[in-house]
């Protein structure tokens, strides 16, 4: 095949850095409006649900962007490769500015979950495209310091999130968290159409049946674990779980033996590596998003601090992060992953066993820092190194495909998270404060009845339990990755001539 495609040429090494950089702001505005809501859920839960005690209702603000986020990364993925990652970008940034200011704009619970579910479609389209482009454009030799930064954006917006959400709702109101997005999205859009090069694209059909069957999974899976401790697990709502098992079952089956082009090529599962990051990137995000709720709700009404000065306690967290990605995506290059992935992993496990453990001692406020602090070294020997060792060996020409079913399972992670920490938190207030769920008037911003705080405080510190054990899981997961091949040093051409030389043979193909 000889047309237009193929004349694009994929840029030089030196070259990929601003069009990455460029890229990296879109990802960060992804990341920071996912941590944002978690400081805001209270204020807007007093502003558009007060009259229930229910915490699964405002936690649909943040599941509705995940679910929607999560379901069309298969796809999106390979709209880039067939496409092309820049254009598939641009559309998704357009469509997560307007979202962004639909939310602003939202008067009911209802508008804004609708809002944030379109704009968790926008962010499925470019999520995808900052991995390929990293992929196809930095030979494997410099990846772990792409990655790195990748790694590193995320820990930042682990601080500029709840920080810049702190700082909004105390100052001009919960909306602002959505209208901020509006200026730094177009900013966005003008550095990715001025930096990001086109690179070649590849012919490849859509799996259609394959992403009605997903999506039927997910959604029956979600929605019965988010909405379980509401009906009271009623059997319908176990039937809904057990259904959505059973569809996914038949993807897979769907997947493996359809005769197209599938949806997921089963074969990427083939290296360990890939499918071992795979399991423990859905453990991260299952954590990452599970312990925020918990600890925000903890500060903010237990300890009765605002948004602000909660945020202002993932300072260390951020600030490692950020530092040591870098570092840690370098060294990546040179060294087996497991010797990052290993002590990161411990880190944030063990910094949420701190965490809890100052929650039943109702330890002093400053002490929250070190817990904190022990999550950002942990988050810098995580994030980077996970991506880094799940694409290292991706084929040019599945680097999207890669890429959407990396983000697939990181996200699924994130949703199944909320999900269950929703209902998890409710049951143990149901534990501590018998009662709970039938009060008449609502858990609001204005903090605790001091009779029941001892309650709340042992109930969120309880839920912490769930993402400790999870954390766990991802560490088991990372034993099992084998030590890459050797990879050249820098400046070897055998090393580079695989990254130059693909994309345009994938794209005759």
């Amino acid at each position: 095949m000889t047309d237009s495609r193929a004349a694009a040429t994929p840029p030089h090494p030196k070259d990929a850095w601003p069009a990455l950089w460029a890229l990296v702001i879109g990802f960060f505005m992804i990341l920071v409006d996912t941590t944002i809501v978690s400081v805001a859920n209270p204020a807007i839960k007093a502003a558009l649900d007060p009259a229930t005690n229910n915490l699964d209702n405002v936690v649909w603000v943040t599941s509705a962007y995940l679910l929607t986020y999560s379901v069309p990364l298969l796809i999106t993925g390979r709209l880039g490769d067939r496409f092309g990652p820049k254009n598939i970008y641009l559309v998704g940034l357009a469509i997560f500015t307007a979202a962004s200011l639909a939310c602003g704009l939202s008067t009911s619970l209802g508008m804004l979950i609708a809002a944030r579910a379109v704009q968790g479609l926008g962010a499925a389209m470019m999520t995808p495209q900052t991995m390929a482009v990293i992929t196809r454009t930095f030979p494997a030799d410099r990846r772990g310091a792409a990655m790195g930064l990748w790694g590193a954006t995320a820990g930042v917006a682990t601080l500029v999130g709840p920080l810049a959400g702190g700082l909004l709702v105390d100052g001009f109101g919960w909306e602002w968290i959505f209208y901020i997005n509006v200026p730094v999205g177009i900013v966005a859009f003008v550095l990715a159409w001025r930096l990001v090069p086109k690179l070649p694209t590849s012919p490849h059909r859509f799996d259609i049946p394959g992403v009605v069957l997903s999506a039927l999974a997910l959604f029956l899976i979600v929605f019965g674990l988010q909405e379980g401790e509401h009906f009271d697990w009623a059997p319908w709502v176990w039937g809904m779980v057990v259904t959505g098992v059973v569809v996914l079952a038949v993807f897979v089956w769907t997947q493996r033996r359809t005769t197209r082009e599938p949806l997921v090529p089963l074969d990427l599962f083939r290296e360990r590596n890939f499918s071992v990051a795979n399991v423990a990137i859905a453990a991260v995000g299952f954590t990452v998003t599970s312990m925020a709720l918990p600890q925000m709700f903890y500060l903010q009404l237990a300890r009765g601090l605002t948004p602000t000065e909660s945020a202002l306690l993932l300072i260390p967290l951020a600030i490692l992060s950020g530092v040591l990605a870098p570092f840690a995506g370098r060294l990546l290059d040179r060294t087996d992953p497991r010797v990052l992935l290993v002590p990161g992993l411990l880190l944030v496990a063990g910094s949420l066993v701190l965490y809890s453990a100052l929650i039943f001692a109702d330890a002093a406020i400053w002490a929250f820092l070190v817990p904190a602090a022990l999550m950002g070294i942990g988050n810098a020997g995580m994030w980077g190194p996970l991506a880094t060792t799940a694409t290292r060996n991706l084929p040019p020409r599945q680097a999207g495909a890669g890429a959407g079913i990396y983000n697939t399972t990181r996200t699924v992670g994130s949703v199944i998270g909320s999900a269950s920490i929703a209902a998890f938190m409710q049951a143990r207030l149901e534990a501590n404060l018998p009662g709970a769920g039938d009060a008449t008037s609502g858990f609001g911003s204005e903090g605790l009845p001091a009779q029941i705080v001892g309650g709340f405080s042992t109930a969120m510190g309880q839920a912490l339990i769930l993402p400790i054990l999870v954390s766990l899981v991802g560490l088991v997961a990372v034993l099992f990755m084998r030590r890459p091949s050797v990879i050249p040093r820098r400046g070897d051409r055998a090393a580079d001539a695989p990254a130059a030389a693909s994309a345009p043979a994938a794209a005759g193909e």
